[in-house]
């Protein structure tokens, strides 16, 4: 977009048809204009429907996407994103077939809008990223997957639960679409091993897929309001990586 291009943007929240037909809060930004625009969903990380993913929402605007990003945890309650967030950590997270149902809402939505393009990829971080990997295998027919540091896609010592019985790599043969990993090769989870178990099974399905790891990086690189976790030159490369990878697969 050049200097003297028309530029704009409506960025509020609003409310989807989630997972049983319940209604989900979402934050969604679009830019102005007649499109036909490519569309993503953002799946919040653990801490919650927090600051970061809206700010992160209209940044995909501000790209040129319609972007949406549910509230996962809309059916705890309302209030402070932390106390909500700590209320579904107690409860040992929110059940993987809510998530895929809204998800699948919040890809339905943005296919009825009148500027929509019909393409539309899944994008999340951490438990985000377990989730738009999850979305993309069970819901289907998205066009793209972007995942930063997802914890939880390969099995580790932690016990299946109720809410996460099957781990989502299980569901790998079904990936629709190709695949951004972004990793730190100091994070814990995942850890360099997990991520290499995940890039064996893209190849050995023959899934599209692209990875790229990063040196003096752990979990949450991206974050810049959580100064122990963020790492500026990884985190601009990162987001490069994002914009060229979904200008090749949405548009």
């Amino acid at each position: 977009m050049g200097t003297g291009d028309y530029e704009g943007m409506l960025a509020e929240t609003t409310t989807i048809v989630g997972h049983g037909g319940a209604p989900v809060t979402a934050y969604f930004a679009r830019p102005l204009g007649p499109g036909p625009f490519p569309a993503v969903v953002l799946f919040h990380h653990l801490p919650g429907w927090d600051e970061w993913y809206r700010e992160a929402t209209r940044r995909f605007a501000h790209h040129g996407y319609l972007a949406i990003s549910p509230d996962l945890y809309a059916r705890v309650g309302t209030g402070d994103a932390d106390d909500v967030a700590a209320t579904v950590r107690a409860q040992g997270g929110v059940p993987d077939e809510q998530v895929v149902g809204d998800g699948r809402g919040a890809i339905e939505f943005l296919r009825s809008l009148p500027t929509a393009s019909g393409r539309v990829g899944l994008f999340g971080t951490c438990s985000g990223a377990r989730h738009a990997f999850l979305a993309a295998c069970r819901v289907g027919g998205v066009d793209a997957v972007v995942d930063c540091w997802g914890g939880g896609i390969v099995p580790d010592d932690r016990p299946p639960s109720d809410q996460q019985p099957v781990p989502p790599i299980e569901y790998v043969a079904d990936l629709p679409c190709p695949l951004l990993g972004l990793y730190g090769n100091d994070d814990g989870r995942p850890n360099r091993e997990a991520v290499n178990t995940l890039e064996a099974a893209l190849r050995d399905h023959g899934k599209t897929y692209e990875m790229h790891r990063y040196d003096d990086a752990g979990h949450g690189f991206f974050y810049y309001d959580r100064p122990a976790a963020y790492r500026a030159e990884q985190a601009v490369d990162g987001w490069s990586k994002i914009w060229d990878f979904l200008a090749r697969t949405l548009h």
